[in-house]
């Protein structure tokens, strides 16, 4: 049986920080605020996922107050709400993600992002959507102080 999770995630645009999402450190002059790299996208893909097996966010595995994940690649994130799916003897169908951000233009990246993601889920990129849009100028991601994303995964579980 097809379960399905969604995933939502933010974080504020800082000067000083490497820009990392869906995998993929980004040129641009800002990079995401957070405990880890920040990866706004990989966050609402994890969230998506344990959603999908009925599990808590991605804070309840990897706490901000956890100086362990401080600065550590959300790719770990990935593969642990992975494992968590198999260890339920569920297989990943697929992924939907969409990024909301002004800039930087992610198409150029998608495909190596679309590879990342596969790779911490132990997909095929294939089975993975990923696309932007912009807030059209409006409120704080309009006015480029954060990013959001949004993500939907649908997991087969026996039953």
């Amino acid at each position: 049986m097809v379960h399905t999770g969604i995933g939502y995630d933010v974080h504020r645009l800082v000067e000083g920080r490497p820009l990392w999402l869906g995998g993929v450190e980004i040129e641009h002059t800002k990079g995401l605020d957070g405990h880890s790299d920040a990866d706004v996208l990989l966050h609402a893909i994890c969230d998506a996922v344990l959603g999908a097996i009925g599990e808590g966010d991605i804070g309840s595995y990897f706490p901000p107050s956890d100086p362990q994940w401080k600065n550590a690649p959300s790719r770990i994130f990935l593969e642990k709400a992975s494992e968590l799916v198999g260890n339920v003897g569920g297989a990943i169908v697929n992924i939907d993600a969409t990024l909301i951000a002004e800039a930087p233009k992610i198409l150029p990246h998608v495909p190596a992002m679309k590879i990342a993601v596969a790779q911490a889920l132990y997909i095929s990129p294939d089975q993975i959507g990923i696309k932007a849009t912009t807030n059209e100028l409006l409120g704080f991601l309009g006015r480029e102080e954060g990013m959001a994303a949004m993500a939907v995964a649908a997991v087969n579980l026996p039953q």
